[in-house]
């Protein structure tokens, strides 16, 4: 019955309901999901469980793990004891990486600080362009993670656990909320290297939907060549044609659908809807040609050449189209070694375009409900590896957040003074999964999905809201 009720349209249902108003409205108290469309417009979540603040967001991921303390963490102690040792009492019982058994001794800050706004946020030099915009950004200097490898890493950051089969936290979203996009893919991301570091994987189960239907995973764009694989017609094969193969088959797999109630042959059914759709409205987003010069001036991009700038500028678009989870995924972020040259380029790479993104959405009044985060997967080490570089390091990192609910302004966290330990105002993994489908208007202990008889969620068994950066 649960199955059935899931997967019935309205259309379907209106039809053979005899029994009249009273029973529709206690069915739809009983299941909301029973109204739901078949392509996921609307989500589980209804009604909100509380007012949202944000309808979107644009995650800046910084694959590798980035220097906090090169970027948002300054620590002139740690400058004052470069390449004397460590004191022991910070590193007894912690989880290290690859300098387990080497000298641990200190790495100096290899940039100067400087403030900037009417805060007077404290960041790297290396970001003049964030610097300018940094009234309008949270900064969080008290991260935390449990797995210190790139991949587990990544897989909790991105699913809140290191288990392959956990749905994505765009998965998620979109679970709860449905899609606001009519001719788009509700979660979709984009990839982009640049040079300056080592190229670490990043796999497809970051975005993937887990045990939730297909129809929840992310899509991902290439940014360059054909951003969807097999997107145009062969030649001489019409649109009229393909409409109406499409039709057929998705006839075809709702006369299965009735006897087998099988929620991937609803994915199935809409995924060949979307497909033809994306024909025509994927080849107009993709094309930056027509934006004015103004716009990628601002960007610091050129279209087609597939960049994290030209990414910001199509994540602003995507947003604009009504796409609810947009993930762009910048590599290179590990640092074992020549991390003062490397951290630089990757600088460049990125500093431009972030505060480009967020001047674009303030301009055009989507700020308020875009929410932007940029981070990593963990951060780097106090100490030296290799004479020139950092490890892995889970024990405190740095993220910033904009717009979408959060109060802007503001740092919130602080380390000790080697930047080892995050020591106050602690945030974990979880916190941050529980704060952002908060900001959404969705409690994240009620937001699940009963798998195995249990009923699971992304914030897994832990997770509070981080009230204190609460617009």
């Amino acid at each position: 019955m649960n199955n059935r009720l899931f997967d019935i349209s309205r259309r379907h249902f209106l039809s053979r309901a005899t029994t009249g108003i009273g029973t529709l409205a206690l069915a739809s108290i009983l299941n909301p999901r029973l109204f739901a469309t078949r392509d996921g417009a609307r989500g589980f979540v209804q009604p909100l469980h509380h007012p949202a603040k944000a309808k979107r967001v644009i995650y800046l991921y910084q694959a590798g793990g980035p220097s906090q303390l090169e970027t948002f963490d300054f620590k002139p102690k740690l400058a004052e004891m470069h390449g004397q040792e460590l004191p022991e009492s910070l590193t007894n019982g912690q989880p290290l990486s690859q300098i387990l058994g080497e000298p641990l001794k200190c790495f100096a800050p290899q940039y100067p600080f400087a403030r900037f706004g009417q805060a007077g946020q404290e960041m790297t030099s290396l970001f003049p362009h964030l610097g300018a915009v940094a009234d309008d950004l949270c900064i969080i200097r008290s991260m935390q993670a449990d797995n210190i490898n790139h991949d587990t890493a990544h897989a909790v950051m991105n699913t809140g656990a290191v288990f392959p089969t956990r749905p994505s936290m765009g998965s998620w979203l979109l679970y709860g909320l449905g899609s606001e996009a009519e001719n788009l893919p509700g979660f979709i991301v984009l990839h982009s290297m640049g040079q300056g570091g080592t190229v670490q994987p990043i796999a497809a189960r970051n975005w993937h939907s887990g045990f939730l239907p297909g129809k929840f995973q992310g899509v991902k764009f290439n940014s360059t060549g054909d951003p969807v694989l097999y997107l145009n017609r062969p030649p001489g094969y019409t649109a009229d044609a393909e409409s109406s193969l499409v039709a057929t088959v998705n006839d075809l797999n709702h006369l299965r659908q009735e006897s087998a109630h099988d929620p991937e042959i609803a994915t199935r059914i809409a995924q060949y809807e979307m497909a033809f759709r994306m024909q025509t409205s994927v080849p107009e987003l993709m094309d930056l040609s027509h934006e004015p010069q103004s716009a990628l001036d601002l960007y610091g991009c050129t279209p087609g050449d597939g960049s994290f700038a030209s990414n910001c500028l199509l994540a602003r678009r995507l947003a604009e189209r009504g796409v609810r989870f947009i993930q762009l995924y910048h590599r290179e972020w590990d640092h074992h070694d020549n991390l003062k040259q490397d951290i630089a380029t990757k600088a460049l790479e990125v500093d431009r375009a972030s505060a480009a993104l967020i001047t674009d959405l303030k301009q055009r009044g989507m700020l308020d409900d875009t929410l932007i985060v940029w981070g990593g997967e963990f951060g780097r080490s106090p100490m030296v590896q290799s004479g020139t570089g950092r490890d892995h390091h889970i024990r405190a990192f740095s993220i910033w957040m904009a717009g979408g609910g959060i109060k802007p302004g503001m740092t919130l966290g602080r380390t000790d003074e080697f930047g080892y330990h995050a020591i106050e105002d602690q945030v974990h993994v979880h916190d941050f999964h529980a704060t952002l489908l908060h900001l959404f208007g969705i409690d994240h202990t009620r937001l699940t999905c009963r798998v195995q008889g249990l009923d699971v969620r992304l914030t897994d068994l832990a997770g509070k809201v981080v009230e204190k950066i609460l617009a």
